[in-house]
C-alpha cells in the first residue's frame, strides 16, 4: 500500500506530488502519457522557444510564481513586454486596437472609447449611459456571460469585446458560460455598485488610497519562464522524485475497500489511502462511477472544448512590423482562426533575433472538427488568414502543430451549484481528493493551488 495515489500527472497532480514529498509522503502518479505536463509543452526550434499549450500565466494570482520560486526557478520567471500590449481585434477584415483603458469589457477611460472604430456610437453611448446603472434590490440568478453583458453594454460590446477576449482563454460559447464563474468579480462589482463601469473605477481609486500597485504584484500582466514552462514540469517532478513514483499507464478504474482506496492501472491494483484525481471532470466520472455514481454524473456535467495551437516560424528579415501582442477574432468575422500571439512581441527572449513566432490558434466549441483536419489544411488556412489580415506572404520556415481534444473546461451557466453539489458528494467519502481545472479556475496558478490544496487536506489528515 502506498500513502497517495495520483492520477494525471499534468502541473496540478505533479504540484500535488511537489507538496506530499516535501511534507514527507510518498506517492504514485498515474499518466497515460509517456510524458508529463498535461498540456505545458515546450519545444526548442532554430533558437525559439515554442510553447504548444499555454504561453504564459496572470501574475496577478501568486500560486504558480510562488511555486516556481520554491523551486529555484525564479531568477528564470519573465514578464510580458508590457510598454508593447496592444491588443487589435477584426472588424470587418481590419485589425483594429483595443481601446487604452479597457478592462475586459469595462471602459475606464473617455477618449479611447469615443473614438474606437472597434464600435458604434450607438453603443459608445450605452456604454457611456451604464455608469449610471445602480444595483438590483436582490441579487439575480446565474446568467449566461451574453445576458450578463448585453444587461450593462449591448450586443456589440459582447461581440467584438467580450466574445473574442473569452474566446481566447476557455474556447466557449458565451451564450453557455456561465458569468457568475467566468466574470466572478464584475458580478460582485454589479451587485455591490450596479455600474461595472463605477465599480471598477471605485475600486482602483481606494486600491491607489491604500498604497498598492495598480498592476498584478506591481509586475507584468503575463508571466513566464525564459526557456519554458516545461521547465517547471522538469524541475518539480525531479524534486518530487525521492518519494515520488511514477507510472506511465490508464486508470481504469477507482473502488474503496477497508483501508481506503484501489486503483486499478493497465491491469494491476494500487491501494492506497488517499487518492487525488488530478484529470479531467469526463476522466474522473469514469473512473469513479463505481464508488459513487451520482458524483460521477455531476463530474460529467462539466463539459470541455478542444484547441490546437499553431506555431508558424519566420525570417524576420521576411516580415513588416508586426502587431502588438497580436489579434483576436471575433465570431461574427467567420474565419477559422480564433487568435494569434506575436511572441517576439510578447515576450523578450524567447525568439531568435532573426526569426520571428506566430502562435496561431484554432477550434473551441464552435470549431472542433478542426483536431481532425490534416496538418496541411491547418496551415494552409492560417497562411491565407495571415496573408489577408497582416499582409504576410513570406513562407514560414518552421511550424508545430499541437492538438488538444477536450481540454480546456467549460464553466457554463450553473456551475457553481455544480461545484457545492460535487464538494458535497467528495465530503462523505473520506480519502478522496479532486484537483485540476474543472473546479475552480482553468489556469496555471488555479491548477497548481488545487495540488497544493489536496496535499494540504492530505498532510492534515495523516
Amino acid at each position: 500500500m502506498t500513502d497517495v495515489v495520483i492520477v494525471g500527472g499534468g502541473i496540478s497532480g505533479l504540484s500535488a506530488a511537489y507538496y506530499l514529498a516535501k511534507a514527507g509522503i510518498p506517492s504514485t502518479l498515474i499518466e497515460k502519457r509517456p510524458r508529463l505536463g498535461g498540456v505545458i509543452q515546450t519545444e526548442r526550434i532554430q533558437g525559439c522557444t515554442i510553447e504548444s499549450g499555454p504561453d504564459s500565466y496572470l501574475g496577478v494570482k501568486p500560486a504558480a510564481t510562488e511555486l516556481i520560486r520554491e523551486v529555484g526557478l525564479g531568477d528564470q520567471i519573465i514578464g510580458s513586454n508590457d510598454q508593447q500590449r496592444v491588443t487589435y481585434v477584426v472588424r470587418r477584415g481590419r485589425l483594429v486596437p483595443l481601446p487604452d483603458g479597457l478592462m475586459m469589457m469595462v471602459p475606464t477611460k473617455i477618449a479611447p472609447l469615443v473614438t474606437t472604430p472597434l464600435l458604434g456610437w450607438g453603443t459608445k453611448i450605452r456604454m457611456g449611459l451604464e455608469y449610471l446603472k445602480r444595483p438590483g434590490t436582490t441579487a439575480e440568478a446565474d446568467r449566461s456571460v451574453s445576458e450578463f453583458i448585453n444587461q450593462h453594454y449591448g450586443a456589440e460590446s459582447l461581440d467584438y469585446l467580450a466574445e473574442p477576449l473569452l474566446s481566447g482563454v476557455y474556447g466557449g460559447d458565451p451564450g453557455r458560460l456561465s458569468a457568475a464563474s467566468v466574470l466572478t468579480r464584475f458580478v460582485e462589482l454589479e451587485q455591490k455598485y450596479g455600474s461595472l463601469t463605477r465599480g471598477v473605477l471605485a475600486e482602483r481609486a481606494k486600491a491607489a488610497k491604500n498604497g498598492r500597485a495598480r498592476g498584478p504584484e506591481g509586475g507584468a500582466l503575463f508571466r513566464t519562464l525564459k526557456t519554458g514552462l516545461s521547465d517547471l514540469i522538469e524541475r518539480v517532478a525531479s524534486l518530487a522524485a525521492e518519494r515520488l513514483t511514477v507510472v506511465h499507464d490508464s486508470a481504469e478504474t477507482v473502488e474503496r475497500d477497508q483501508d481506503g482506496y484501489r486503483v486499478r492501472v493497465g491491469g494491476a491494483w494500487f491501494s492506497a489511502k488517499h487518492v487525488v484525481l488530478a484529470c479531467p471532470g469526463y476522466q474522473a466520472a469514469a473512473v469513479l462511477r463505481g464508488v459513487d455514481a451520482d458524483l460521477a454524473g455531476v463530474l460529467n456535467q462539466v463539459e470541455y472544448s478542444s484547441s490546437l495551437t499553431l506555431s508558424l516560424g519566420y525570417r524576420r528579415a521576411d516580415l513588416g512590423a508586426l502587431p502588438g501582442f497580436g489579434f483576436l477574432v471575433p465570431k461574427k468575422e467567420r474565419r477559422r482562426m480564433v487568435a494569434c500571439t506575436v511572441v517576439q512581441n510578447k515576450f523578450s527572449h524567447r525568439v531568435a533575433e532573426d526569426k520571428a513566432v506566430l502562435r496561431c490558434f484554432f477550434g473551441g466549441a464552435s470549431d472542433e472538427s478542426v483536431l481532425n483536419e490534416p496538418d496541411e489544411a491547418i496551415i494552409q488556412a492560417a497562411k491565407d488568414e495571415l496573408r489577408t489580415l497582416v499582409g504576410i506572404t513570406a513562407e514560414p520556415v518552421f511550424h508545430t502543430i499541437a492538438r488538444w481534444p477536450r481540454s480546456m473546461a467549460q464553466y457554463t451557466v450553473g456551475h457553481a451549484q455544480r461545484l457545492r453539489q460535487i464538494e458535497q458528494m467528495v465530503s462523505q467519502l473520506p480519502g478522496l481528493h479532486l484537483a485540476g481545472n474543472a473546479y475552480y479556475g482553468i489556469g496555471i496558478p488555479d491548477c497548481v493551488r488545487t495540488g497544493r490544496d489536496a496535499a494540504a487536506k492530505i498532510a492534515g489528515k495523516r
